[in-house]
């Protein structure tokens, strides 16, 4: 190779640890943006390590093709970033730098011309500043501004959390710093988006979500890398957006699951964000009216303070909470006669109400009344669900649809029919009862683009509708000034999952959704239709008492040693039968325990078996569930024990994937 030329490692966006050689310019450093010829065609990479893999000769070393000058390298600490990632959550290197870079990037050929920083903006807010509550005031000076802290900030819905983020931000911008601000669904990005370029005007702000435009993505993370952004404003993925000069995160709705990922690397970027603060040595805040019992538990020990905010920014009391028994008030068709009545008096006063019911689709299965045979699946081993606005039955699971049989396809008995309710079969009733009222369906099947999401919510607050029946999308950090009931039908379902967390995603979720009522102007109430209105939860909830229901369920997970007291990681194998899958896991089991006896690692590997939700897409599934109860000797056995598990023989039709610190188990 020519002279002035040296080798060098470059991390490419691969299904593995994506390290490859390259020949390149003395000049380049670790982090520099390069393409490089791969294959046939050619690939988006970084200059990872200036070191080399002495075992391939030069003469099979390739050098770059392109070397994107105009774009300064990524910062040592988002190297650390993407390497913590990957050593945490045991993936492959270059499948963390595939979740880093934008695909359209990664795609495209010629770098991209800097459109330069611009005025400096942000730093002012825009207009006179709302009154900060005594309860803001409190909560925005218990934050510490200098160095790494780690802060909870527990507020009730509607106590104004949003605005205690703000004046953090404005802070931040004042230094000519970064901020960071994540939220867990698209849904929520709008209203945040609005509010905080309304707060900084001249602040150059981003906005990083899967369906923002792929140009417009790529676009916002080059801007990012060149210290061009003041706020970066995003759901998960945005952890891994580029800063030069960070100075806050925040992590709003903290305890919501949908800031874990479950498709590739199975990272939670809540937890990302926490040690990219440290990284920073920067305050994090991490807001929920609910929050995570692991964060809870973080404050207990000190390793968090937690902040109250424990009055609505409004005045406005919250929303008083009465359980329903439907056990000796039966639900005819879901609604029972309190409930019916209620939304009744709200409507003739011209308010607006809520029925949720956290289950679309019209029917949950269609059922034969002579033989008992069900619509099942064919790729899934869960029911198919009917759906009233197109006529077909619906896998929720893997896409597949068919139109319902005209008779039993066991018996050949014409009696089939629609059994249990989602939302629209709830929305058919409604409209029954109240024939006046103008109905709005808010699910996934009626909202379906984040543009058709923004247009419903101008038409709620306006007023043009009556009365709402919606799913989990309603209930988080929405305000409706004109909303003050809220009926819940559906509300046991948590109770009877096999599942660690049911209960207190159920909690916070009733909570959630509670907190959409009386948020401005008329008193808030909630009716909550249940069979067991004598269970702690309820009577938690009728109170509003995060603490006691945190403080029961903790106890609860510390005598059995569940999470957070422990830690776990769950094996997953999944193959064109469920044999194979159990026999992968089998073999894992013994290796795992070799290792744990032969190291002494005090760790459980329990026995394999088949997950609840067995086949999915014709693939049949089991799991294998390995638990420590301290975290640094489980990651010493994981590490050790996936070396072992790539040794293992196995059909090539078998896919295997490990998940630490998983949310189901």
């Amino acid at each position: 190779m020519s002279e002035g030329m040296r080798r060098a490692q470059v991390l490419l966006p691969f299904p593995g640890e994506g390290l490859f050689d390259y020949w390149v310019p003395e000049a380049v450093v670790p982090g520099q943006i390069v393409r490089v010829p791969f294959g046939r065609g050619a690939k988006l990479g970084i200059v990872w390590s200036l070191k080399a893999d002495p075992s391939v000769p030069d003469e099979r070393i390739k050098p770059v093709e392109a070397i994107w000058e105009g774009l300064p390298p990524l910062p040592e600490a988002d190297r650390e970033l993407l390497e913590f990632t990957a050593r945490y959550y045991l993936a492959p290197l270059g499948e963390v730098v595939a979740a880093m870079l934008p695909p359209a990037l990664r795609r495209r050929k010629r770098e991209p011309r800097s459109k330069g920083r611009g005025e400096e903006g942000g730093t002012v807010p825009a207009g006179p500043l709302p009154e900060l509550t005594e309860g803001q005031r409190a909560a925005l000076e218990a934050v510490p501004r200098d160095g790494f802290s780690a802060t909870l900030l527990h507020g009730i819905t509607g106590s104004g959390k949003t605005e205690v983020y703000l004046r953090l931000v404005a802070e931040c911008l004042a230094q000519g710093r970064q901020a960071l601000l994540l939220v867990p669904e698209i849904a929520l990005t709008p209203q945040l988006t609005e509010r905080v370029h309304a707060r900084f005007p001249s602040a150059r702000i981003v906005c990083l979500h899967s369906e923002a435009p792929a140009g417009e993505r790529s676009a916002a993370f080059v801007a990012a890398m060149r210290g061009e952004i003041d706020v970066v404003l995003g759901t998960r993925l945005a952890v891994f957006a580029p800063f030069v000069r960070l100075g806050l995160v925040v992590v709003d709705e903290e305890h919501d699951p949908s800031y874990k990922q479950f498709e590739g690397v199975p990272y939670s970027a809540r937890d990302l964000a926490v040690w990219r603060a440290r990284r920073w040595n920067v305050p994090i805040v991490l807001g929920s009216a609910t929050p995570s019992l692991e964060s809870w538990a973080s404050c207990e020990a000190g390793r968090y303070r937690r902040v109250a905010l424990s009055a609505r920014a409004s005045g406005q009391p919250l929303p008083t909470i009465e359980l329903i028994d439907t056990a000796q008030t039966p639900a005819e068709e879901g609604v029972s006669a309190p409930l019916a009545q209620a939304i009744e008096a709200t409507l003739a006063r011209g308010e607006q109400a809520l029925v949720f019911l956290n289950r679309r689709g019209y029917a949950p299965v269609v059922r034969c009344g002579h033989c008992g045979w069900v619509s099942r699946c064919p790729n899934c081993s869960v029911n198919l669900v009917f759906h009233r606005d197109d006529g077909r039955m619906h896998c929720h699971h893997c896409g597949y649809r068919e139109t319902p049989p005209r008779s039993c396809p066991e018996c050949g008995a014409l009696d089939l029919q629609p059994v249990g309710r989602g939302t629209q079969r709830l929305e058919e009733r409604l409209q029954a009862l109240f024939p006046q009222a103008r109905i709005a369906r808010i699910d996934r099947d009626a909202v379906r683009t984040l543009a058709q999401w923004e247009t419903l919510l101008e038409e709620v607050r306006a007023g043009r509708y009556d009365l709402l029946v919606g799913t989990q999308m309603m209930a988080k950090g929405h305000d409706f000034p004109s909303l003050t009931l809220v009926g819940v039908i559906g509300a046991d379902a948590g109770l009877y999952a096999a599942e660690v967390r049911a209960t207190e995603r159920m909690f916070q979720q009733l909570i959630q959704v509670a907190g959409r009522a009386g948020r401005a102007g008329a008193p808030g109430r909630v009716l909550v239709q249940t069979e067991f209105p004598q269970h702690p939860l309820f009577r938690e909830l009728a109170a509003h008492d995060y603490a006691a229901f945190a403080a029961r369920t903790l106890a609860e997970r510390r005598a059995l040693r569940l999470p957070p007291f422990a830690f776990q990681a769950l094996l997953r194998a999944d193959d064109e039968a469920l044999e194979p899958a159990l026999a992968f896991l089998e073999a894992a089991r013994t290796t795992g325990r070799e290792i744990a006896g032969r190291e002494g690692w005090p760790v459980k590997v329990f026995d394999p078996v088949p997950m609840r939700l067995v086949r999915l897409a014709r693939r049949e599934r089991a799991q294998l569930l390995v638990e420590g109860g301290r975290r640094p000797a489980l990651h010493a056995f994981l590490e050790r024990w996936v070396e072992a598990l790539r040794g293992l023989p196995h059909p090539r039709s078998l896919r295997w994937r490990l998940e630490v610190d998983p949310l189901e188990t």
